[in-house]
This record gives C-alpha cells, structure tokens and sequence, in this order.
C-alpha cells in the first residue's frame, strides 16, 4: 500500500510497541550494498527512559496507526544536536513526513538550547544526501577513515606527549581543525562528532588515550582514542574495534608518529579493528596511502542546520 497526502500523520516519541513497524521498513535499507541498517539491532537500546527525555528525543512518524518514519537526535554539548536513524518507509516518501519529522527534532533540540544540528551520511548514500538538504542540512565538511594495523613495536621518528595543553596548543591553529570546521568524534555518542573543546582531551588524557607529536621545532600532531568496544562480525565471531576522534599532522615525520602511536595503542587493547578519523584531502589521503596505513573506499559527510534560522518558513511545514 502507498500512503497519500490525505492520511493524518501524528509525530511523537518513539515506544517499545513501535518495534515491528520500524523493522519493517528498516532491514533491507542499504540491501542493494550487502549491508544491514543498524537500527533494527539497537532499537530497543536506542529508546531513552523518562529521566533522559531533556538529553534525547527518539521520534516517529504514525499514519492510520502504522509507524513509517523514525528519526533521532541526542544533544552532545550545550549547543550542539545530533541528528541520526532518519528512515522512511519507502510508501510514504516524497510527502514531506521525513521533513517535518526532522523539524521536530530540531524543535525539541531548540527548546533544549541548541543552536546548531549535525548530521552523517555516507558519501554514497545518495538518497540521504538528497534528503538531508532537502529537510534543511548544509554542507558542512568531509572526512575518511584511516584503518592501520595494531603493532606493539610500532616505532616513529619523533615523540609525544600526553598533555592535553600541547595537544590543544595544536589544535587549535592547524591544518586538520580548519578542514574539520573544529570537529571530531564525540566520546559519548558512537559515529558522531562534536566541537573539540579542551575538557575532551583532558577526559582522552584521562580515560582513553591522547598523543601530541613533539620535537624541536614545537608541536606537530595530534590523535585521542574515542572508545574501544567489542562486536560481533559476520561470522559471529567477537572482535574489538578501537576508534580515534581525529588525527591531524603537519608533514611525514609527523604522521609516521602519530600512526606509530595508534598501532602501539590499538595493540595494547589486542584490537582487531582501527579506525581513526582524518581530513578528507588529498595531502592528508595520500599520505596515509604512502605510510600505508589503510585508508577507507569513499569518504562520509558532515551536514549542518542552523537551528536560530526560520528552517520551517524555508523549507516548509505541515
């Protein structure tokens, strides 16, 4: 069946009851691409309780007692929301449902404090690129995934330093920060990034990992571990992934250590897995390649909305 403009369409907070509809048009979203939508797998985990109603907002779009929409977002910061899981069922695109269930988040978002809105959407995934500028997202920077091999001797030609104030000091005034726009990946929110602020690397230094690439001639890189987890694989078997928010570098040298660093660190975790976000450019790309430090097929996109705009008078409502 295909929905019509006439069905009465109802946004409000996702429940537990809502599982089957939201699988329904879920499992076979990337089918063409030999790969599972992963909200099927995390729903029931996804849902926040009532106390964490001011922290999340996980909503769904009903027709005629059938859910075919679902979206979420998650504040990261005072300021800052994430949007993520924007999914409709293929009978009701084009009716504008997944572009009002998107303006209620950045409802709720605002009325939390937010002022901007972020999200992710693989640079294949032409579908949710269309989609996410069409609800209001813009452009707003590229990255790609290094993936180099856990080594426990891994040796580089400089040294680092865990102190959050030299990694900040770098930051602060480098290449990889002016491509990112200020972003990496968040500590408490899976694939999401947020604005880098000192607290972060501090918490890196603390709980995860933190490396500043030092040498005579000052400060020259930086990388943090976000989290390491375990996952099942295709097979079923557990392997542990480890995740790093960001590296930057200013030239060869640097990169060696920084890429030394992680594969010391990954390997300490036994990680079967690594992955470490870096610019999408050709100097930050081809430097990778030449280290050979794995570099991933196609970069993501970062799209942001700015939630002090008129985005309902822009793009419209219901």
């Amino acid at each position: 069946m295909t929905g019509t403009m006439s069905d009465e369409v109802t946004y409000r907070r996702a429940t537990q009851d809502d599982y089957d509809d939201v699988v329904a048009f879920t499992k076979d979203t990337w089918a063409d691409r030999d790969g599972s939508d992963y909200i099927p797998r995390i729903y029931h985990d996804w849902l926040e309780e009532e106390d964490e109603y001011d922290q999340q907002y996980t909503c769904v779009a009903e027709v005629d007692g059938q859910v075919v929409s679902i979206a979420q977002t998650v504040l990261l910061s005072t300021r800052e929301a994430w949007c993520q899981g924007m999914r409709t069922d293929p009978d009701y695109r084009g009716q504008a449902i997944g572009r009002e269930l998107t303006h209620e988040m950045w409802d709720w978002a605002r009325e939390q404090g937010a002022t901007v809105a972020r999200n992710m959407v693989f640079s294949w995934n032409m579908m949710g690129l269309g989609h996410s500028r069409g609800v209001g997202f813009g452009p707003a920077t590229e990255f790609r995934w290094m993936h180099p091999e856990p080594d426990s001797a891994a040796e580089g030609p400089l040294d680092t330093t865990d102190d959050p104030n030299v990694a900040w000091n770098y930051w602060t005034d480098c290449d990889a920060r002016d491509h990112l726009t200020g972003l990496g990946l968040a500590m408490d929110e899976s694939w999401a990034v947020v604005e880098l602020r000192p607290g972060l690397f501090e918490r890196a230094a603390e709980n995860q990992m933190l490396a500043a690439v030092t040498s005579d001639s000052g400060v020259r890189g930086v990388t943090y571990r976000v989290r390491d987890y375990e996952r099942e694989n295709e097979e079923g078997e557990p392997k542990t992934w480890a995740e790093y928010g960001v590296a930057g570098w200013d030239d060869l040298d640097a990169a060696r250590e920084l890429v030394a660093a992680v594969k010391r660190d990954a390997a300490s975790l036994d990680a079967d897995h690594v992955r470490v976000l870096i610019p999408e450019t050709v100097e930050y790309v081809s430097d990778a390649s030449l280290l050979r430090a794995g570099i991933s097929d196609e970069p993501d996109f970062v799209m942001a909305a700015d939630l002090t705009a008129d985005y309902r008078g822009q793009f419209g409502s219901r």
